[in-house]
C-alpha cells in the first residue's frame, strides 16, 4: 500500500462517496433510448477529482494477453451498469468518453471525433432501437478497427509483416475505398488510411479481407538481393502510368510503396523490371535486404515470489542485414511527444518514407536493443532529436567496429545542436524527402564529448539522479538551470499546458522574468569554488549568478554566450596552452565543436541572458578556455546538461575528456565513430 500514491487513495474515496449517492438516488436511468440521435454526451470532466472503477478495471484487463472478442465482452459487462444486458444512453457515452481519453492520449486529432465516435456506435446499434445488445457490440466491435485500438483491445504501433497500422484520417478530396470501391463521404474523419503504404478504407472494411501492406523483410535467403517491387491498389488520381503513359482511371492502378512508381493494373508485369527504390533509395533497407532466419524461443523465470521457478517464453525472430551496395540505410529515432504533436506526425512520415524497421518510437523501446541488428552493417547513419546524440553510448556499446554519423532533426524547443549544425532552430512542416535528399549532401565532422561525474559531500543525503554522464552541448549551474528546473517542474506536474511550441515559449519567459525578480542564485560566487586543469579559477569582483560550460556555440534555443571573437595578434597565440584565463587572450579565443576544449562563461543573471538572446549584448563574461574542469558546491544547487535540469546537494564535479574520445580521436577511421552530420554550406537552406 506504500507504493500506491495518496492522490490515487483520495479518489477512490471519492468514488465510493459517489457511488452511495447513485444508489441511493430515486431516479434510476432509463434502459431504453428511444432513438440512437437522442444520445447526449455527459461531461467527461464533470468529476475530474474522481477515478472511475470501470475504466480502471478495463485499462487493468486489456493488458492481459487475450482475443480481442474476448476483451470486447468484458468491455461490455463492465458498461453495463445495471447488468439487463443492453447499453443504453449513459453507458454508451460512458464509452465513449473513455475513448476520447485514449485518443488524446494516442496523440489524435480529438477536435472532430466525438462525432465519429457517436455515428460508429450508432451503426453498431443495427436494429436503431437506441440500445446496443450484447451480439450486435461483439459484431460490430470485430469490424471496427479504430474502435478496438481506442478501448485498448488492439494494439497497432508493432508492425507484424503484411499488417496495416491504420490511423483515422481526414482526405481533403475524393477518395474511394480500395476495398468496396466506393467514395468515402463524411464530415471530419471519412476513414482509414494505413500509415506504410497509404492504403485507405471504410472503418467498416478494414477487416474485409484487404490487400496485405507492404512486406518489411524476405522469409527466404533466395529472395535476398532480389528487387522486386510491391505493388499497392491505390487512387492515383489521374497520374501517368510509367509504362504506356496514359492517365489511370480512378482505382485502376497500383503503385510501388519503394520507388513510388505508378502503373494501370494490366501494366504490372511481375518481376519487369527490377525495382530500384526511386529518390530515396540511398536512404532505404527494402525488404529484400533483410532476411529473417527463424523464430527463436528464449525461457525466463519469473521473479514473483509466489511462483520463483515459473518459466517465461517468449518468441521473437532473429533478422540479417545485408543492405544494397552503395547505399547509406538510416536508422531513425523518433519522440513522438516532442513539439507537441509533430513528432506523431513525423513518425507517421518517416514510416511511408522509408522501411517501417528502420523506424522507432522512442518511447515505446530503447535504441539499445535496435541497434543490435545493425551491429553487421558497416555503412549506416541515425537520425533523431536529441535522443540521438544521447544514445552514442547505445550505439557504442551494441554496435562494435563501427559508429555511425548522427543527424538531428529540431522538433521542439531548444535544439541547440541541430542549431549550431544548420539543421535550423525548429522543424517548420518541410518535406522530409528534401530534408533527406540534404543528408546526401552533407560532410562529416567530429564532436568533442565530455565525460561528467558527480560526487555528493554527504552520500547518504536524497538527491535528483544525474541525467547523463556524458556532456556534448553544454552544462551550466545556477540562473538559467533554476529557470530550467522550474519549467521541468511545471511540465512534469501538469503535462497539458505544454503542448505547442510558442505556449513553451511563453512559459520560459514567464519563468524567467520571475527569476530575475527573486535572484534566487545571487552571490554564486560565495557558494562554489573552480578549479581549471588544477589552477583556481579567480572570480573576485564578479557578480555572477550562472556559469556555463560551452561545448558548441549554441545554448538557451539559439543564444551564443561566448560571442564574437577579435583576430589574434598571432595564429599560435594561446593555441596551445592548455588552460587560458586571461582576458586579453580570451578576447581571441574562438570556439570549435572538435579541438578537444571547452569554453567556460559567467552570467550576470536572467536579464543578460535575455539581452544576449535577443542580441543586444555580445555575449556573457569569459572567464575561461580548458580541458578539465572542477567545481565544489557549498549548498544545494540547480544543475543542468543538455537541457536536463536537476537539484543537486553540496557536491564536486568534474568534466573532463571522454576516455573513448580521447583514446580513438588520432586515427581517420576512428574519427567517424564520434560524428555527427553537418550540412554543407553550398546545400544548406537553413539559417545559421
Amino acid at each position: 500500500m506504500e507504493d500506491i500514491p495518496a492522490d490515487f487513495c483520495q479518489r477512490l474515496f471519492r468514488y465510493f462517496q459517489h457511488k452511495e449517492q447513485d444508489e441511493s438516488s430515486t431516479n434510476p436511468v432509463p434502459a431504453h433510448l428511444g432513438s440512437c440521435n437522442t444520445i447526449k454526451p455527459c461531461n467527461i470532466f464533470a468529476f475530474s477529482d474522481v477515478v472511475f472503477l470501470q475504466d480502471v478495471s478495463c485499462y487493468f484487463s486489456v493488458l492481459e494477453e487475450g482475443q480481442p472478442q474476448e476483451k470486447l465482452e468484458f468491455t461490455f459487462k463492465l458498461y453495463d451498469k445495471d447488468g439487463n444486458g443492453l447499453l443504453d444512453s449513459s453507458e454508451v457515452d460512458r464509452i465513449i468518453s473513455q475513448m476520447m481519453r485514449a485518443a488524446d492520449y494516442l496523440g489524435w486529432d480529438v477536435t472532430e471525433l466525438r462525432p465519429v465516435l457517436k455515428d460508429m456506435m450508432c451503426a453498431i446499434d443495427v436494429d436503431a432501437s437506441g440500445t446496443v445488445t450484447l451480439e450486435e457490440w461483439l459484431k460490430g466491435g470485430m469490424n471496427n478497427i479504430p474502435l478496438l485500438v481506442l478501448l485498448g483491445l488492439k494494439v497497432n504501433t508493432k508492425k507484424r509483416d503484411g499488417q496495416h497500422i491504420w490511423r483515422l484520417k481526414h482526405f481533403n478530396k475524393p477518395t474511394y475505398c480500395c476495398v468496396c470501391e466506393s467514395m468515402l463521404l463524411g464530415i471530419g474523419k471519412q476513414g482509414l488510411c494505413c500509415t506504410c503504404c497509404k492504403y485507405t478504407v471504410h472503418n467498416q472494411c478494414a477487416n474485409k479481407n484487404p490487400e496485405p501492406c507492404a512486406r518489411t523483410f524476405v522469409k527466404s535467403k533466395q529472395e535476398i538481393g532480389k528487387a522486386t517491387h510491391d505493388w499497392i491498389k491505390a487512387d492515383c488520381n489521374s497520374t501517368k502510368c510509367q509504362v504506356c503513359f496514359k492517365k489511370i482511371k480512378t482505382l485502376a492502378g497500383k503503385w510501388c510503396v519503394w520507388c513510388q512508381e505508378m502503373r494501370h493494373d494490366d501494366c504490372v508485369i511481375p518481376g519487369v523490371p527490377k525495382c530500384d527504390c526511386g529518390p530515396l533509395k540511398d536512404h532505404i533497407l527494402p525488404p529484400w535486404a533483410i532476411y529473417s532466419v527463424s523464430k527463436v524461443t528464449v525461457n525466463e523465470y519469473m521473479s514473483a515470489s509466489t511462483e520463483p521457478n515459473r518459466p517465461k517464453t517468449i518468441q521473437s525472430r532473429i533478422y540479417l542485414i545485408s543492405p544494397v551496395p552503395d547505399t547509406h540505410p538510416l536508422l531513425v529515432f523518433v519522440n513522438p511527444k516532442s513539439g507537441g504533436n509533430q513528432g506523431q506526425r513525423v513518425l507517421r512520415k518517416f514510416q511511408g518514407l522509408l522501411n517501417p524497421r528502420q523506424v522507432y518510437n522512442l518511447s515505446n523501446v530503447g535504441p539499445a536493443a535496435l541497434l543490435q541488428e545493425y551491429a553487421s552493417v558497416q555503412d549506416f547513419g541515425v537520425w533523431g532529436r536529441r535522443h540521438a546524440l544521447i544514445c552514442r553510448e547505445d550505439i557504442e556499446a551494441n554496435v562494435s567496429g563501427v559508429c555511425p554519423p548522427v543527424a538531428v532533426l529540431p522538433l521542439g524547443t531548444g535544439n541547440d545542436m541541430a542549431r549550431c549544425l544548420r539543421w535550423g532552430g525548429g522543424y517548420e512542416g518541410a518535406e522530409l524527402t528534401e530534408i533527406l535528399k540534404e543528408i546526401e549532401a552533407s560532410e562529416v565532422i567530429p564532436l568533442d564529448r565530455w565525460s561528467f561525474q558527480v560526487i555528493p559531500n554527504n552520500p547518504q543525503e536524497v538527491e535528483d539522479p544525474v541525467p547523463y554522464e556524458i556532456i556534448n552541448n553544454y552544462f551550466s549551474i545556477g540562473v538559467d538551470a533554476s529557470i530550467a528546473h522550474r519549467f521541468h517542474s511545471m511540465r512534469e506536474k501538469h503535462p497539458q499546458r505544454f503542448n505547442s511550441r510558442m505556449k513553451n515559449k511563453l512559459m520560459y519567459l514567464e519563468f524567467a522574468t520571475s527569476e530575475s525578480i527573486s535572484a534566487s542564485c545571487k552571490k554564486l560566487i560565495d557558494c562554489l569554488e573552480i578549479e581549471c586543469c588544477g589552477s583556481p579559477l579567480k572570480l573576485n569582483n564578479r557578480s555572477l549568478e550562472g556559469i556555463a560550460i560551452l561545448n558548441i556555440p549554441s545554448i538557451h534555443g539559439g543564444s551564443n554566450l561566448w560571442g564574437e571573437s577579435k583576430k589574434p595578434d598571432s595564429p599560435s597565440e594561446g593555441r596551445r596552452s592548455e588552460v587560458i584565463t586571461d582576458p586579453e587572450i580570451l578576447k581571441t579565443v574562438t570556439q570549435e565543436i572538435s579541438d578537444k576544449r571547452f569554453e567556460v562563461v559567467g552570467l550576470e543573471g536572467a536579464i543578460e541572458m535575455g539581452q544576449i538572446y535577443t542580441r543586444m549584448k555580445n555575449a556573457g563574461h569569459r572567464l575561461a578556455q580548458t580541458s578539465q574542469i572542477t567545481i565544489r558546491t557549498k549548498k544545494a544547487m540547480p544543475m543542468q546538461i543538455d537541457g536536463e535540469p536537476w537539484m543537486q546537494p553540496p557536491c564536486t564535479v568534474s568534466v573532463t575528456q571522454n576516455k573513448i574520445w580521447g583514446l580513438i580521436y588520432q586515427t581517420l577511421c576512428r574519427i567517424l565513430t564520434k560524428t555527427v552530420l553537418k550540412l554543407s554550406k553550398k546545400k544548406c537552406t537553413y539559417a545559421k
